[in-house]
C-alpha cells in the first residue's frame, strides 16, 4: 500500500486505484494489479423493523420530536438520504410533483429523489410541520450530530437494533432494486460488479421525472 494512502478509507483507496487505472489506459501504460478490500454494504432493515421504529416514533412525548423522527426515518428509508443531504432538507424541499412525492436535494449532488409510496403521508405531515425549517432539526446545515438525540430516542432495547442512517439508506436501495428488477437483470447479464453498471449507465439519457417516480415506486 503506498505510504500516501495509509489511514484513508477503503472507498478512497478504490477511487484512487480506479483513477490511476484510467490514467494508465489514457497513456497506454500498464500498472500492477492491486487488490483492495471491499467494504460490504450495510444490512437493510426488515419491514417489521421499520414498523417498530415508526411505532416508537408515535410514542414520542412531544409533537416536535415525533415530526423530526418521522423525517429521519422517511428521508432515510423512503428516499435514501444520509449525511449532509439528510441534514440540509427543509420541510419546503418535500414537494408533490410528477405523480408522486419528491425531495429536492441541494448541494454538490443536487437532484430530485422520489419517495417510496408507503412513506408519503408521514413525510408530508412532517414537512408541513417543519415548513421552511430543517426537517430533522437544527439551525444550520453544517451542524453535527443532529441525528444523535433522535436515534437515542428511538432505541428499542435488545429486540430492536440501534437506528443507523446507513442502514436506512440500504433499506431504500434494496427497495428500489427490488422494484426495478435489478437482481433479475444482473443475474441474466452475468454482472456482479457495480463498476460495470456505472460504465453502462454513463451513456444512457436521464429518465423523465414522472417515469422515474413510477419506476422507483414513488407513485401516489
Amino acid at each position: 500500500m503506498p505510504i500516501g494512502l495509509k489511514g484513508v478509507s477503503h472507498a478512497t483507496r478504490r477511487t484512487v486505484r480506479s483513477n490511476l487505472r484510467a490514467i494508465a489506459r489514457a497513456h497506454t501504460c500498464a500498472l500492477p494489479r492491486v487488490l483492495v478490500s471491499r467494504e460490504k454494504a450495510k444490512a437493510p432493515y426488515t419491514v417489521a423493523e421499520i414498523e417498530s421504529y415508526l411505532a416508537l416514533v408515535d410514542a414520542q412525548p412531544t409533537e416536535s420530536r415525533r415530526m423530526r423522527a418521522i423525517g429521519l426515518i422517511c428521508l432515510g428509508a423512503g428516499a435514501g438520504l444520509m449525511g449532509a443531504d439528510l441534514r440540509a432538507v427543509r420541510g419546503s424541499d418535500v414537494i408533490t410533483r410528477s405523480g408522486g412525492v419528491l425531495v429536492d436535494v441541494a448541494g454538490p449532488k443536487a437532484r430530485a429523489v422520489p419517495v417510496l409510496e408507503r412513506f408519503h403521508d408521514r413525510l408530508l405531515a412532517a414537512a408541513a410541520y417543519a415548513g421552511d425549517d430543517y426537517l430533522i432539526g437544527g439551525a444550520e446545515p453544517r451542524r453535527k450530530n443532529v441525528t444523535t438525540p433522535l436515534v437515542s430516542a428511538l432505541t428499542g432495547g435488545k429486540d430492536l437494533p440501534r437506528l443507523d442512517t446507513r442502514r436506512l439508506r440500504a433499506t431504500w436501495l434494496r427497495s428500489c432494486a427490488d422494484v426495478i428488477g435489478l437482481k433479475a437483470f444482473m443475474d441474466a447479464a452475468g454482472i456482479y460488479c457495480s463498476q460495470r453498471l456505472g460504465d453502462l449507465v454513463a451513456s444512457l439519457p436521464a429518465a423523465p421525472e414522472d417515469k422515474a417516480v413510477a419506476l422507483l415506486g414513488g407513485s401516489r
